[in-house]
């Protein structure tokens, strides 16, 4: 009889990618979740997410951690003691370094010494991109990894002909303090400025403080929809012409693939994986640049590259090769 798997998959956020992983999982080995949103960092929480972590252990074969943080270091460990086996995802923010928006787990030496230990523990680190992959390589030394890009919906992600594209720019992301220059929102809504005439779409849940300062700076063709569901989101994916990610820094860019996907045509910088995930089928700017943000987007509102921009998503992101590479790597990581 063939052995099924118990797999742990522990988490600390309850992202999109993440909850994308665990239903993929699900299908293919009995799977047991420890995920921790908002838990507080106090001795009481922090005891409580030790002992589920070990108790959970106990009967599984093997971990899969998303994250180097506090809870992987734990799983780690624990892993050690009872000789099981871990796979440690590694984002993009722990490989990062970039002082220019003091952002990344490398930038603090601190924080950085303590992910270094658990990239070394771990008996199998992935990366979800190329240029995560070289981060590990610059910033921690360590060549090892295995490169599994994530995947996206392909089957969800449509073009809809009843929907015709409009001349709109959408930008999706939480509208954050750190993300006015980590995922570049603030340069798109100082971009509109120069395309007056041009709908510029802010597109996730907002924290009024940020909300405000950007409101303040914006032009009348800003439009902050704040939090939308999916399907309303697949929408606005389906009308815009043009998908803007002017970032400082992106591991992957799930987003973006998202928005390829319904042929938006993509306005981005050349930090992390974006030029992965777009190749030569959309514009580059740099970073922190209005005015050429703006000449950009004006550039691909008149492209007609959309059916390049989908297949170069289909080709090399797809949700079912990252299945095929994850269920194929853990039983080689399990049974070994």
């Amino acid at each position: 009889m063939k052995k099924t798997l118990r797999v742990l998959i522990v988490s600390s956020y309850s992202v999109a990618f993440v909850l994308r992983d665990i239903e993929l999982l699900q299908q293919h080995f009995n799977v047991e979740v420890a995920n921790f949103v908002g838990i507080k960092k106090t001795i009481r929480e922090t005891l409580k997410t030790i002992i589920v972590i070990w108790k959970k252990l106990q009967s599984c074969d093997l971990s899969f951690i998303w994250f180097a943080d506090f809870r992987a270091m734990i799983t780690i460990m624990f892993s050690k003691l009872l000789k099981k086996k871990t796979i440690l995802v590694v984002g993009g923010y722990e490989v990062a370094n970039e002082p220019q928006i003091s952002y990344g787990g490398a930038f603090s030496p601190k924080l950085k010494s303590k992910i270094s230990w658990i990239i070394r523990h771990a008996d199998v680190v992935l990366s979800v991109s190329e240029a995560s992959k070289n981060e590990l390589i610059q910033n921690y030394g360590y060549t090892q990894s295995i490169l599994v890009y994530n995947g996206v919906e392909t089957e969800k992600f449509l073009v809809d002909s009843v929907i015709p594209k409009e001349n709109i720019a959408i930008t999706v992301g939480a509208v954050t303090s750190s993300n006015l220059s980590r995922k570049g929102i603030e340069t798109f809504v100082k971009a509109a400025a120069y395309l007056p005439g041009i709908p510029f779409y802010v597109i996730g849940k907002a924290d009024e403080a940020t909300l405000q300062y950007l409101k303040k700076i914006a032009t009348e063709n800003v439009i902050f929809t704040g939090y939308v569901i999916e399907e309303e989101l697949i929408r606005f994916y389906q009308k815009a012409r043009v998908y803007v990610q002017v970032s400082g820094h992106e591991g992957f860019g799930i987003s973006l693939a998202e928005g390829m996907l319904c042929e938006c045509i993509p306005v981005v910088t050349k930090k992390g994986a974006l030029p992965e995930l777009v190749g030569d089928n959309g514009y580059y700017v740099p970073f922190n640049a209005p005015e050429e943000t703006a000449k950009a987007i004006q550039k691909a509102l008149q492209s007609t590259k959309g059916t390049h921009v989908r297949n170069h998503i289909l080709e090399h992101f797809s949700m079912q090769r990252r299945e095929n590479a994850l269920v194929n790597l853990i039983k080689h990581t399990a049974w070994k």
